[in-house]
Order: C-alpha cells, then sequence, then structure tokens
C-alpha cells in the first residue's frame, strides 16, 4: 500500500510539473520548497499591533532550478491556523515571507491578514503542504529563542 501512495503522489507532482523531493543516493531528499526560517517571537511586547504582528513571519524557499505555482498550498501550525496561496509563483531559488499580519502583498512578501499571533513561542510546528495535502515540508521549536531556520 505504502509504495501504492508513494507512486500516486509522484504521479500527483508529475502532472503538476513539481518535483517535490530530489534525493542523490546516500543524501536524504530535499524539499522543492522548504521553510528556512520561522521568526515566531517578534521583537519586543507583543502589543498584537500590525508592526509586531508581521514582524512574526515564515520564509519559504524554492530549492530548485525552476519557478514552483503555489496556489492552493498551505501553510498550517498545530492549532490548525491555515494559510492558503492565491494565484502565485515563487522563482527558482527565490524566497517569499509569509507575514502574520496585514499588508499589500508583493512577489516577497505575503500576508495572512490575522490580528492575533499564530506561532506559539512556547513551541509549535510549522507544515507546509500541497493542495493534494502532501507534505513537503515541517519545522518545529521549543520555548527558547525567537526564531529558528529549519
Amino acid at each position: 500500500m505504502k509504495a501504492r501512495f508513494i507512486g500516486f503522489v509522484s504521479a500527483l507532482a508529475l502532472a503538476a510539473g513539481v518535483a517535490l523531493f530530489a534525493a542523490g543516493p546516500g543524501h536524504a531528499a530535499t524539499p522543492a520548497v522548504q521553510i528556512t526560517k520561522v521568526y515566531y517571537n517578534s521583537p519586543g511586547t507583543d502589543t498584537r499591533s500590525n508592526k509586531s504582528l508581521n514582524a512574526e513571519y515564515i520564509r519559504l524557499t524554492n530549492r530548485r532550478t525552476s519557478a514552483i505555482k503555489l496556489k492552493g498550498w498551505t501553510l498550517r501550525d498545530k492549532a490548525n491556523h491555515v494559510y492558503t496561496f492565491a494565484t502565485y509563483t515563487l522563482g527558482a531559488g527565490k524566497s517569499v515571507y509569509i507575514h502574520t499580519g496585514k499588508g499589500t502583498n508583493t512577489t516577497s512578501h505575503r500576508y495572512w491578514g490575522q490580528g492575533d499571533y499564530v506561532w506559539n513561542n512556547t513551541g509549535d510546528t510549522a507544515y507546509l503542504r500541497t493542495p493534494a495535502r502532501t507534505l513537503v515540508d515541517s519545522c518545529s521549536w521549543g520555548s527558547k529563542g525567537s526564531y529558528t531556520t529549519c
């Protein structure tokens, strides 16, 4: 059953024109899009100001040499707060920051529009999934520090 599922996921990725993972002999697979930084504890006092909310963010990086369409992809936490990408393409080798608060979306900065913090300072996990709910990458952290690199 596991082999069928992996074959099905590979077929979906191929149909979408995306290699979800690539690995050489003896190497762990690198996700096509990787969570590379989570700033879960914005600097200063948690005032819920838009400035403070936007200092909480996740950085995603495209590890491929071609652009990847992220329409319908989701980013979520353990409490099931969900950010869904609308029509958006992440360029080859580029990064995008998803900020918790409100703002004007650009090619490198997207805004969730939340009025409260999403990522727990006491520990949490971020999950990145395709529209088919295939897990592409995840990143976990504990209660120490303000950010983590994944």
